[in-house]
């Protein structure tokens, strides 16, 4: 069974960094895309990130390519997501999830609007002054 735990969300002014942590498990890593989403009240969900776990590929939405940041720990046990230079437009509850089974080689950008099928319960990060 795929379980996911979010951490690492708190309060931080603009201009300051953050660091998610996703600890993932119940899943084989080659088969699944591990993605970060986030939804700020009154918005849609949005796509912010995705990693392959079949070829480690990587997409990012524009609004944050450039100061957020993907990445798998070398035990494949999590996804983290750092983020830098962050903007009050970043608040939001952020979730990991997985989608899977499956290829998921050569990630492209629609990867970002896809459904995944495995939810974190989400952490909420506020940027403000």
């Amino acid at each position: 069974q795929v379980h996911l735990v979010e951490s690492g969300g708190g309060l931080v002014q603009p201009g300051g960094s953050l660091r998610l942590s996703c600890a993932a498990s119940g899943f084989t890593w080659d088969y699944y895309a591990i993605g970060w989403f986030r939804q700020a009240p009154g918005k849609e969900r949005e796509g912010v990130s995705i990693f392959s776990g079949s070829d480690g590929t990587t997409v990012y939405a524009d609004s944050v390519k450039g100061r957020f940041t993907i990445s798998r720990d070398n035990n494949k046990t999590t996804v983290f997501l750092q983020m830098d230079s962050l903007k009050p437009e970043d608040t939001a509850v952020y979730y990991c999830a997985a989608e899977g089974p499956g290829y998921y080689h050569k990630l492209a950008p629609i990867a970002l609007k896809w459904n995944f099928d495995y939810w974190g319960q989400g952490t909420q990060v506020t940027v403000s002054s």
